[in-house]
Parts: structure tokens; sequence; C-alpha cells
């Protein structure tokens, strides 16, 4: 557990595929000591012209399902680049709510779809990457949502339920200690360890019957095996004309973008997948 393979792999969970030092150039609104949190602060400019340019379409989402729009939305930033350490904030230094739509990593991605089907203007838009971003919308770095399943069982306001087990009869359930390491340290000290059950699809088990069961905008997390984590990699399930694809930010070599890529070929090399979708 304590190999550079797993580390990598923990720094990705996270901060969204990517480690969760500070980065420079992220504009980001940080919460000092017992001050009100404010989000009225300038975006640089590619970003406002991105966000500004989504959210005039929004109006003619309105009669699509929740799925749809985030296929829809999630569409906009294909070929937006991979960037890492993109969240700004640690147990040591002051959470920022970081909005940089120069460049995504795969979490970081899910947050700016789901805060922007949300929205209808800038400022409802803040506040839903707030609240999507962070349990209670507490800007905080542990009230941070660290783990994908966070989102279906974290805080009051859940932007998704965990629909794996209803995918799928060959789902299984594992019971996880998020946080905690095989050798009983923890990842984050501080963040609380929190026992989970976590279900998932085994990739031998994803066919054409569980393609069927998916919708348009269905959050995909790559489940692990790994002690204290539940996803490694997460993505959207949308179908196009050329097949299912995992819509997704990748790291990989030769990609460093947002791609779509062919679902079932992804996820068979994979441990299985853990599907969440966003509530209406």
């Amino acid at each position: 557990m304590r190999t550079p393979y797993v580390f990598i792999l923990m720094s990705m969970l996270l901060a969204g595929c990517g480690s969760s030092g500070a980065t420079t150039g992220s504009h980001a609104f940080e919460r000092q000591p017992n001050a009100p949190l404010t989000l009225d602060a300038p975006l640089d400019p590619y970003t406002v012209e991105k966000l500004n340019a989504i959210l005039h379409e929004r109006p003619n989402y309105r009669l699509l399902s929740a799925g749809q729009q985030i296929g829809l939305i999630s569409e906009a930033f294909l070929g937006t680049p991979y960037a890492a350490n993109k969240l700004q904030g640690s147990l040591s230094t002051p959470e920022q709510l970081v909005v940089d739509f120069r460049g995504l990593d795969c979490f970081t991605y899910l947050d700016y779809v789901e805060a922007l089907r949300q929205s209808a203007a800038q400022p409802d838009f803040m506040k839903n990457l707030l609240r999507t971003r962070y349990v209670d919308g507490d800007l905080d770095f542990l009230s941070r949502k660290h783990f994908y399943t966070d989102w279906a069982y974290s805080g009051t306001y859940k932007p998704a339920q965990d629909i794996t087990a209803q995918i799928s009869a060959h789902a299984v359930r594992r019971e996880k200690r998020l946080n905690q390491k095989a050798d009983g340290s923890t990842y984050l000290p501080g963040l609380p360890v929190v026992q989970r059950t976590v279900t998932y699809i085994p990739a031998g088990f994803i066919d054409k019957k569980v393609i069927n069961r998916l919708h348009e905008g269905d959050f995909i997390g790559i489940y692990t095996p790994l002690a204290g984590l539940d996803v490694t990699h997460v993505g959207f399930f949308i179908m196009t004309d050329k097949g299912p694809v995992l819509r997704n930010a990748s790291s990989h070599s030769g990609s460093q973008k947002v791609v779509d890529s062919p679902f079932l070929t992804y996820v068979a090399n994979t441990p299985g997948i853990v599907v969440l979708r966003a509530k209406e």
C-alpha cells in the first residue's frame, strides 16, 4: 500500500484524478477564517466565455431529462486539456473554490457539469458548484467530497443516487472503510474513516444487458479493490452514433484531454463500475 502506484491512485481520487496541492493560474475564491463566504470574484476570460455560452443554451434543455442535459453540457468540454492539481486547499492551507474551465481532471469535470445542469445564471452556478463539491456547501478541505460515492451518501444535498444494484443482478457488495489504508493508517489525517458498503458490477458482467439499463449521463466510477478507496476514475456514460462511450477527462499519455472512450473496451480492463444517476 506504500508503493508509488498506490500513492498516485489515492492522489487521483482525493483531488479528482490529480493531486491536491495548490496550483497557479486557477481562479479561486478563498474564505478567510470567520469571514462570510462570497462568490463574486473575477474569472479568467476563457472560463467566463464558456460559462456564459453554456448557460445561454440552458433554456433549450428545460424539457430534457437530467441525463440528456448532462450529455449536452458535457459535450461542450470535449477536447479540453487534462490538468491535474486543480483543487486548492489542504489540512494546513485554506480551502478555495476553484473555477477554471481551461483544464479539467476527471472529478472537477463531473463537478462542473452537474453544477451547470442545475444553473440558470452565474451566481446559481457558483452556489451549485459549492454544494456539489462540498458536503452541505461548507467550503472546507475536510468537507470536500473526497470520495465518488459521497455524491450519493454524504450530506443533506445528494446530487445523485447509487443505482448500481439495479443495473445488474451480478452486482457485488464490498464493505469499505474509506480513507483507511490496509495497515490501519489514514490517507488524510484528520478526515474521519467512513464505513460504507460499495456496490460494483464486475467487468466480466458488463454486457449489452447492462448497457441497455444505463441512461444517458449516468455517472460511472471505476471501482478499485484497494483498501480505503471506492474508485480511481470517473466519467459519464454517453450513447453516441458510434456506440456507448465513457466521456472522461483522460490523463493517459495518448489523450491528455476530455475524450469519448469506447465504453465496453474501456471497462473490460478494469475491476468494474459503480453507477450513480443524477436526480431530476
